[in-house]
């Protein structure tokens, strides 16, 4: 299933990266790098879908793409050496 997801991450003191979505308060993770704090997204968002899944709970309707054959509008970040 593809799944738009709004995030927002969020730079530590300590140093990497906190990310949370404010469509999924549930989501949170973290990486050292962006990079590596947007490749945790994918762990944690599967954990999130199966514990609305395991709850009964539906997922925010505007997060489903309905149709993964049309264009799709997505925004990312993209870092240079």
């Amino acid at each position: 299933m593809l799944y738009k997801v709004p995030l927002l991450l969020t730079p530590q003191p300590e140093g990497g990266f906190t990310v949370t979505s404010p469509l999924l308060p549930e989501l949170v993770t973290e990486g050292d790098t962006v990079e590596e704090a947007l490749t945790n997204v994918r762990d944690a968002l599967t954990a999130v879908v199966e514990a609305y899944e395991d709850l009964g709970r539906p997922l925010p309707i505007n997060m489903r793409v309905a149709d993964i054959n049309h264009p799709l509008w997505l925004e990312t970040v993209v870092t240079t050496p």
